[in-house]
């Protein structure tokens, strides 16, 4: 399985993500046991993109994985669907060094700020993760 150019171009893609809309950091887990999360959703990007009311701009149209960008009220995320579970494992793995927050899901991923993943699980089920922050004591917004 070829995922070396997927796992770079998610690299990017994350990346550009996270300078659109703020590092990510921060944890503010208030209220998250009071959360009602639904079933995990499966289905094609299309689909998934579907249940949270966006039509994704397709940026990655391959055999391995189907990547877009989604715009809703609430902001920015990446959506991508994954051919099989090692792929999507694969390209999390890589793609966490970045930093930012991770829906995942059976074979899909949104990509996106704390609380556009936190939104978005209340859609589409799923668990939640942080990508690794970089450097002690960072904060994510600064003020100036």
């Amino acid at each position: 399985m070829r995922l070396t150019r997927g796992t770079l171009a998610a690299g990017a893609a994350v990346a550009a993500l996270l300078a659109l809309t703020g590092c990510g950091g921060g944890s503010d887990d208030k209220g998250a046991a009071k959360e009602t999360v639904p079933p995990t959703a499966t289905g094609s990007l299309e689909e998934l993109a579907a249940e949270v009311k966006c039509k994704p701009s397709i940026q990655t149209d391959a055999d391995e994985i189907r990547q877009g960008v989604c715009k809703i009220s609430s902001g920015k995320f990446i959506l991508a669907t994954f051919a099989t579970d090692r792929g999507q494992r694969e390209w999390l793995d890589g793609a966490k060094d970045y930093g930012g927050s991770y829906l995942v899901g059976a074979k899909w991923v949104a990509v996106g700020d704390q609380k556009m993943v936190t939104t978005l699980r209340g859609r589409l089920g799923g668990t939640l993760e942080e990508g690794t922050q970089h450097g002690a004591g960072h904060s994510g917004h600064h003020s100036g």
